[in-house]
């Protein structure tokens, strides 16, 4: 797969809670040199980041992040005001407490109020896999499926581990044909990058694979 097959599949990001403003400029200028599909950045920098980039890149930022357990109504704050700000995607957290208490239905309920937020903007649903039963993970593909959201991501890249083959082969495997996969956390290699796309993934959410494919 060729380099570029693979840049245009990436969500160029930078979440470090150190991350500066210069930072953020150099991966915004490398998302628009590489052709990624997005940067995903703080929100704090999406207005700045926006203004930077001109329409050159997408701006992706996260909302509930990284522990998912905001209320429904600041999820949905955040989101309004990220695109008003200028984001162009959103990848939300979900509540994992609802997961282990089994409230499913309220999950739903928030992807779909956050997805109502959005309009015709992305939205991807993290579950954080990590914490997760295969069972679980099997349930929140139905819930993300009748959400209305575009997108099941798997990791946040802060829990306890990030992407697996075996996740994006059971994602593809239980979620509608509608939506489509993000792989993110711990992305590292070309090799495990081709790996996630053969498998299903259509986005690729890592802070350093870009550096992989630029050398």
């Amino acid at each position: 797969m060729k380099k570029e097959e693979i840049a245009c599949h990436i969500d160029h990001t930078l979440l470090k809670q150190t991350a500066t403003w210069q930072q953020i400029q150099k991966i915004c200028q490398e998302g628009i040199e590489q052709k990624t599909a997005s940067v995903c950045i703080p929100p704090s920098y999406v207005k700045a980041a926006s203004e930077f980039v001109k329409g050159q890149v997408a701006i992706c930022t996260v909302i509930g992040f990284p522990n998912g357990y905001h209320t429904t109504e600041t999820k949905v704050f955040e989101t309004k005001n990220a695109l008003q700000n200028g984001a162009d995607e959103i990848d939300m957290v979900i509540n994992l407490g609802w997961v282990k208490d089994g409230l499913f239905d309220l999950i739903e309920q928030e992807i779909k109020e956050v997805k109502k937020a959005c309009g015709n903007h992305i939205l991807k649903v993290i579950i954080e896999t990590c914490y997760l039963t295969q069972q679980e993970k099997k349930i929140l593909c139905q819930v993300v499926s009748r959400s209305k959201a575009d997108f099941i991501k798997t990791s946040t890249g802060f829990g306890t581990g990030g992407a697996t083959a075996e996740d994006i082969q059971l994602f593809a495997e239980n979620v509608a044909d509608h939506i489509k996969i993000k792989a993110a956390g711990g992305v590292k290699s070309i090799a495990e990058a081709e790996k996630f796309l053969q498998l299903g993934a259509q986005r690729l959410g890592s802070s350093s694979l870009l550096e992989f494919l630029k050398a």
